[in-house]
């Protein structure tokens, strides 16, 4: 299973396309969205490429390859003009070849500091920060891919690719960040 994994589009276009052109480019199966597709939320300044409705079009002709889950910036509105599901707080997605359940939520419910029970061996999957990252949390392995749109923390704008127990975050034009391989469950 190979999975992109993003966060925090908040909206614009120019990073959505370099987005999807990565995961293209990647050859993932899937592409996880960890919330905050449209709205850049009234904490942000409005992102330079921002065209919500030119992101909708492309979000929706991706459909078929999206797992998303809700941002504190999503809402019922935005629901309505998507074609697949991003209101669901939490997802799960089980990499039965690596024996690894990678668990997603957007971190504004769920972090680091405020983990639901997991059991250890977990890798979370959260944005919100938009601050790439990796720490361990009472077994957990707590992994935030950045951000797409809004890097803080002099962060560059990126992305993260899971592949066979290996997460790797990448920038948009695939320069590899960080690199990570993950404790594999027996």
């Amino acid at each position: 299973m190979k999975l992109l994994i993003a966060s925090d589009i908040h909206g614009d276009a120019t990073c959505c396309r370099a987005m999807l052109d990565a995961a293209e480019r990647e050859g993932v199966e899937k592409i996880a969205i960890l919330g905050d597709l449209l709205y850049h939320g009234p904490r942000n300044d409005l992102p330079e490429g921002y065209a919500p409705k030119v992101v909708i079009e492309m979000l929706n002709a991706a459909a078929d390859k999206l797992i998303c889950v809700r941002g504190n910036c999503d809402t019922e509105v935005d629901q309505m003009v998507l074609n697949f599901p991003i209101l669901s707080d939490t997802a799960w997605v089980y990499d039965g070849e690596a024996k690894l359940s990678l668990f997603m939520s957007h971190g504004h419910k769920y972090s680091p500091d405020s983990l639901p029970p997991l059991p250890g061996g977990t890798v979370f999957l959260y944005g919100h920060t938009h601050v790439l990252g990796l720490c361990e949390v009472s077994g957990v392995t707590c992994i935030n891919p950045g951000s797409v749109s809004l890097p803080k923390n002099n962060n560059p704008k990126t992305y993260g690719v899971y592949y066979g127990g290996i997460f790797e975050i990448k920038e948009l034009d695939g320069t590899v960040v960080e690199r990570y391989e993950l404790r594999k469950d027996a």
